[in-house]
């Protein structure tokens, strides 16, 4: 049976002489999204090289018209410039590993550590860009009434809501840490208040 060593700090990944080593975590045991900061332009880059490490990475992107003066045709570019997200179990060894990523610059964290992103933010994302929506950048929120959606493509998806009239309206779903929303149209029909919701 291998011997589980804890390496405080970093060390050489792998079993030798029948130990194992064990990387320190740094945010829990269980996986989780954090947003990694990275060169602006390098974001599919940053994203490829780190699915080829087994990084699990999430790189929203949307339709935009390319800027080149002799033809215009639609390209896919980043929807929040200058972010990829990964889902991982941050621990000591992976730290480093993103890190060492050419094009990486920092996870987002704070004095105690990387900061976790909420599930429910990234899979709201992932189910809006999933969806085919017409996807619009919106300002940043913190204020407005928290609603599901209950039916439709958009099923599942939790925000905060805009109404346009009584009929229609946006769901604005943020990604708190970046301070980075996004917002599609809907019928205020499909949406349910979620308790403690202020009206």
């Amino acid at each position: 049976m291998a011997e589980e060593i804890k390496i405080p700090g970093t060390s050489d990944e792998g079993v030798s002489s029948g130990r194992r080593l064990v990387y320190p975590s740094l945010t829990g045991d269980e996986s989780a999204w954090f947003a990694l900061y990275v060169q602006v332009n390098h974001e599919k880059e940053v994203a490829k090289r780190l699915e080829q490490k087994s990084i699990d990475a999430f790189l929203p992107l949307m339709e935009s018209w390319s800027k080149r003066k002799d033809r215009r045709k639609k390209i896919r570019v980043p929807l929040f410039p200058g972010y990829v997200f990964i889902h991982t179990v941050l621990d000591n060894y992976t730290n480093v590993n993103v890190l060492k990523t050419p094009g990486a610059i920092t996870i987002l964290r704070n004095s105690e550590g990387p900061l976790p992103i909420p599930e429910q933010q990234i899979q709201s994302l992932q189910t809006m860009l999933g969806a085919g929506c017409d996807l619009s950048l919106h300002h940043y929120l913190k204020e407005g009434d928290w609603v599901r959606v209950r039916r439709g493509p958009l099923s599942g998806c939790v925000g905060l809501l805009l109404r346009h009239n009584p009929k229609k309206g946006r769901l604005v779903v943020s990604i708190d840490i970046i301070k980075q929303s996004v917002a599609v149209e809907l019928d205020i029909e499909d949406v349910e208040l979620l308790p403690g919701s202020a009206n």
